[in-house]
């Protein structure tokens, strides 16, 4: 199984679009900064994740959210983001 997910910062105000074939390892990843990438947003937030049989159908997706705003923008406007405190 591979999974395309979207994390959020709340100290910077952004979303990180991402794959990953194990996704709790790569969130804690994002978050202890081994990705130089998303190191200025943490703590970050999982928020939203879908899952794909293969690997080539993630990227797809992740290319698509990527490469045309109107498709991230369509999924931003479905999560609702929360504070948990």
């Amino acid at each position: 199984m591979y999974y395309l997910y979207l994390l959020y910062s709340d100290k910077i105000k952004e979303f990180y679009i991402g794959t990953s074939v194990d996704l709790r390892k790569r969130f804690y990843s994002h978050n202890i900064g081994d990705s130089i990438a998303t190191k200025e947003g943490i703590p970050w937030r999982l928020v939203y994740y879908e899952a794909y049989p293969t690997k080539d159908d993630a990227l797809k997706r992740e290319y698509k959210l990527k490469q045309y705003g109107q498709a991230l923008r369509r999924l931003k406007e479905r999560i609702t983001l929360v504070d948990p405190r």
